[in-house]
């Protein structure tokens, strides 16, 4: 492996929703006083970076994604100086800290939104997408919002008489970034975190900042669903590459993912540019909705091999995020977690940079939140269910009560219970994270797929003389294979050191050492 491989490339990053990890002041709310106290389980987890999900003044709309002030932390999850001291528990444990950036929107009560809206006249009208009804009064496109569902993505201002645009919630105004005082300004906030030391941003909806001013009609079948998964507009490059190039200019190897979710799939690739635009980027959400299926994983790493490789780029690799459900559920895993075990393996052992979503790791699925208890206008409340951290109640949440439900079993899938237990799949993810990091052909090495089995995903990891095959028994019955070598990881633990025997459980997936 080259010892100069980037960070973010051997890395494993844990996404944290930070309302949902630890509270550590009693309100029911997750704070960074609380993931400060539970920093050491991470390290004893093994992964590598933090994300932090946004943790700005919020009116909390789109909870936190409705950013008020990009310069400061809210006073819920604590203050500028605790997110300060956070950083530096973390590079003191050698983890890295990035932080979401949402660049394309702001909060309706930012105060930049708030002079664009004052008047037709105000100096920051042209921060925004502010357009005059069609003739006959209806909005300047007929591009639908993400949510509310089936809403458009244009509001009325009644004072006036012009249309904001907002890919999102009402309460998210888009900026207008062919403005150059919005670039310099979402520069200044990228630069105000960086010198703090923050390691890098994932950076929300990317694809969408470059925007058409001419604002054509969707057309079928993309004018009945939301313009974010369709959109896309080539000055969104020249963006990028000057945020790549305003990263690149501060020490210690600071990085920028993005969050692209965008028809046609394949397009996503080019938002590495030529090594100069993000560092990585997230295929969503294909890859998130990809079935438990061989032939289907096959396809998806074919294509991403071959849709990154001519520009070099480095795949990303994710199961579960605050915004969907969780794999487990989404993977009918909920009667045994076979399947949910196999997957870790398959995230952990792809060629490129995985992500976590904290409480993954401890199989949990989402929450059964009561109509009472529905708080997001999304409908994601399920997968931001809190983590239970002790296996008697409240789990870790002493004080009022968590603002969301815990996801079933809360107990047996809880921090203190799985720690105790080698066999739990906690266990499975730490001896899954120690195996990647120790083996070069895991964390860096190339990959080649392998002819496998029906329902059977096979590949190879190696670096030098060094390699792995990994093979994932998607199907419901036993499998066969003539690959020869030593078990050194299964998802099930059977059979670890001995010679792999060629018979391969369902839902079971295996890494075996050829040489």
């Amino acid at each position: 492996m080259n010892p100069d491989t980037p960070w973010w490339q051997r890395a494993v990053f844990y996404q944290i929703y930070p309302r949902s990890f630890a509270d550590g002041n009693g309100d029911g709310v997750g704070d960074l006083a609380g993931l400060r106290a539970r920093l050491d389980h991470l390290v004893w987890l093994g992964v590598d970076a933090l994300w932090l999900s946004p943790i700005y003044p919020s009116p909390m709309a789109d909870f936190g994604y409705d950013v008020s002030d990009y310069c400061d932390v809210h006073p819920l999850f604590g203050s500028l100086a605790e997110l300060d001291a956070l950083v530096a528990d973390a590079h003191a444990r050698g983890l890295r800290v990035i932080l979401d950036l949402v660049p394309n929107h702001t909060s309706d009560q930012h105060p930049w939104f708030v002079e664009s809206r004052a008047s037709r006249t105000s100096a920051k009208r042209d921060w925004y997408v502010w357009r005059d009804p069609k003739p006959d009064g209806s909005p300047p496109s007929n591009w639908i919002a993400a949510f509310p569902p089936n809403t458009r993505a244009w509001t009325l201002d009644a004072k006036t008489g012009q249309y904001y645009l907002h890919f999102f919630l009402p309460q998210q105004p888009d900026l207008d970034w062919s403005n150059p005082e919005v670039v310099e300004a979402m520069q200044g906030v990228m630069r105000f975190w960086l010198e703090r030391g923050i390691d890098g941003f994932r950076v929300d909806v990317v694809h969408c900042i470059g925007k058409d001013l001419t604002f054509p009609d969707d057309v079928e079948p993309f004018s009945r669903l939301p313009h974010v998964i369709s959109h896309y507009h080539e000055s969104t490059h020249r963006h990028l590459r000057a945020l790549r190039k305003l990263v690149d200019s501060y020490a210690g190897e600071r990085m920028l993912v993005g969050e692209i979710a965008q028809t046609p799939e394949e397009r996503f690739a080019r938002y590495y540019g030529q090594g100069d635009e993000l560092h990585l980027a997230f295929d969503l959400p294909h890859q998130i909705y990809t079935p438990w299926d061989a032939a289907k994983w096959r396809e998806r790493v074919a294509n991403l091999e071959a849709w990154l490789g001519p520009r070099g780029g480095w795949p990303t690799w994710v199961l579960s995020n605050h915004d969907t459900p969780r794999h487990r559920t989404r993977l009918r895993a909920s009667e045994t977690d076979a399947r949910a075990r196999a997957a870790a393996v398959l995230l952990l052992t792809l060629r490129g940079t995985p992500f976590l979503y904290a409480g993954e790791e401890l199989g949990l699925e989402d929450a059964v939140v009561p109509p009472a208890r529905v708080v997001d206008p999304g409908g994601r409340d399920g997968c931001r269910a809190p983590v239970p951290w002790e296996r008697a109640a409240p789990h870790g949440w002493r004080g009022a009560e968590p603002w969301l439900p815990f996801a079933p079993e809360p107990a047996a899938r809880s921090v203190e219970a799985q720690r105790g237990d080698a066999g739990s799949i906690l266990a499975l993810y730490r001896r899954l994270l120690a195996l990647r990091r120790a083996t070069p052909a895991l964390q860096r090495g190339a990959q080649r797929l392998l002819d496998a089995a029906e329902g059977v995903l096979a590949f190879e990891r190696s670096d030098g003389a060094e390699r792995y095959a990994v093979l994932v028994n998607t199907g419901a019955a036993e499998a066969q294979s003539d690959i020869a070598g030593r078990v050194t990881l299964s998802s099930d633990g059977r059979g670890e050191g001995a010679a792999f025997s060629g018979r391969l459980a369902p839902d079971t997936a295996l890494v075996v050492r050829r040489g």
